[in-house]
């Protein structure tokens, strides 16, 4: 057999090879290959326009729910936070991080719709009056998924973090789930969402510890609660880029108080969307 042939034969064994455990990955993937191929993309993308590099083991939990806050300074926010994540304390493991987003995105056509419909995306509107999206979202954590957030509601250009609603606060407390706040390091902000996309960057992911909200499990969902347990996530979360949260105007209820079960009134403006 010539050395050729026998090149051709090492080739076509290592690629199959290579076939098999990505398969094999694919299918250890608790939220199915789809997930996982869009996951392997992300990391490719992220990792070449980017620079993105892992430089901690990520505390989500491979099994189990959670929600997950982090700042928002680009487009690219969710593919830094999904391409970090697959490194976890357990292990390696690809698992979905159902983000809460602006319902234009959802909706849409194309690869966009297609991306949030497999990785579970919630629709939000942009104006933040229904609470509907976080009820969902409250159902999803219920039910055992990951849940994303981006508190500070829209993109922040600025310095610091912009000022939460209580909404991420209410959910929280009623899915009584670990919360894991995550800090987006020098996310490329470009002239426009596509413009993101293609502008380089050197972007890591910072991990806090889970925040404990046990003591406020069986407490009254008042406004002054809230708005407590808000300032405290907001906190924790400025900790980890060493940025402190804006200022936040306190929220106006219609009745000064929570309705039959639980949540905000319709005046309280819920969790944010990307």
């Amino acid at each position: 057999m010539s050395s050729e042939l026998w090149a051709i034969l090492t080739l076509v064994a290592y690629a199959v090879v290579a076939l098999v455990m990505v398969v094999y990955q694919a299918r250890l993937s608790p939220s199915g290959w789809k997930v996982w191929v869009i996951h392997a993309i992300t990391r490719f993308f992220t990792t070449v326009m980017c620079g993105q590099r892992i430089q901690q083991r990520c505390p989500f939990p491979s099994s189990g729910n959670g929600l997950v806050i982090a700042n928002h300074r680009s487009p690219v926010d969710p593919f830094l936070l999904c391409s970090a994540s697959q490194e976890k304390l357990d292990g390696h493991c690809v698992r979905s991080l159902e983000f809460m987003t602006a319902t234009e995105y959802v909706e849409m056509g194309g690869i966009v719709g297609l991306v949030c419909g497999i990785m579970g995306c919630i629709p939000v509107d942009r104006d933040g009056r229904d609470m509907g999206p976080a009820k969902v979202a409250l159902r999803r954590i219920k039910a055992g998924s990951l849940v994303g957030v981006f508190p500070e509601g829209r993109i922040n250009t600025g310095e610091g973090l912009l000022p939460a609603s209580p909404g991420i606060a209410w959910l929280a407390v009623r899915s009584r789930a670990p919360v894991y706040p995550a800090f987006i390091h020098d996310a490329p902000q470009g002239t426009s969402m596509v413009n993101s996309f293609l502008k380089r960057s050197k972007s890591y992911v910072t991990y806090g510890e889970p925040i404990d909200l046990s003591d406020y499990y069986h407490r009254k969902p008042t406004p002054a609660m809230l708005d407590e347990v808000t300032d405290l996530l907001m906190s924790r979360l400025g900790e980890l880029g060493g940025v402190k949260p804006s200022p936040r105007q306190r929220e106006t209820w219609s009745n000064g108080a929570s309705n039959h079960n639980g949540s905000p009134t319709s005046d309280l403006e819920p969790v944010g969307a990307e």
